[in-house]
């Protein structure tokens, strides 16, 4: 629960109710906003406790043209919160896991961005605990991987994540520092679009998903980031 100054204690961590990531900040292009969610802090408060990780990886599936987007064969009823407005989950089951979106660009537009991997930072005992696994770079090394750890499921499908409630993504008040280099490659595990290098992440990351030799690529250049995209 947040303190009457705004903030909520967290270990390391202090998260800020402003530093939550505005619904302008996802109502852009699905793939600057995959590359701009690196660094990010996904939160999850639940009855079982809090549980915080920094995004590390991150792919793109776009609204027009990529046909590994689940929206390229029209809205259903599976696939309905990615035709809503952006800065809502889409969460959606595989193989009786989930696997955590964020929804961009404009209302109808259908674009997203698949959270693949997060750095575990805050309630790392109870992710153990849910994941059974003590490894602490296994825990959320995989969209369904981090689902579980966080305890996201369907039932956060369309959930508001510019609220500070439940799930939100937020800005790092103690970010990783200089040096750190953003690289990218082709998605993993899809069947078709498999060209497209459309996935993001934090190079050399102990915590990426996918082998070793899928964690560095050549750094690339991200454009330079603006107070108003990340304000809220």
């Amino acid at each position: 629960m947040l303190n009457p100054n705004g903030k909520s204690r967290i270990g390391p961590h202090t998260v800020l109710a402003s530093d939550v990531l505005s619904r302008s900040f996802y109502d852009r292009d699905a793939v600057l906003v995959a590359q701009e969610l690196l660094g990010k802090l996904v939160v999850r408060r639940a009855r079982a406790g809090l549980c915080i990780g920094r995004i590390v990886e991150t792919e793109a599936y776009l609204a027009e043209g990529d046909p590994a987007c689940h929206s390229f064969r029209g809205k259903t009823k599976k696939n309905a919160t990615m035709f809503g407005r952006p800065g809502v989950a889409y969460v959606y089951s595989i193989h009786a896991r989930y696997c955590m979106n964020a929804v961009t660009e404009a209302k109808g537009r259908a674009s997203a961005v698949l959270i693949r991997a997060i750095e575990p930072l805050v309630g790392i005992d109870l992710m153990q605990h849910r994941r059974g696994v003590e490894r602490v770079t296994d825990l959320c090394r995989g969209p369904a991987r981090l689902c579980e750890a966080l305890g996201v499921n369907r039932l956060l499908d369309g959930w508001d994540i510019t609220r500070c409630k439940r799930l939100w993504i937020a800005e790092d008040s103690q970010p990783a520092g200089a040096g750190v280099r953003i690289a990218r490659s082709l998605r993993i595990g899809v069947t078709s679009a498999k060209e497209a290098a459309l996935r993001f992440f934090i190079d050399r990351s102990p915590f990426v998903s996918g082998a070793k030799n899928l964690h560095t690529t050549p750094a690339i250049d991200l454009a330079p980031r603006t107070k108003a995209a990340e304000s809220t």
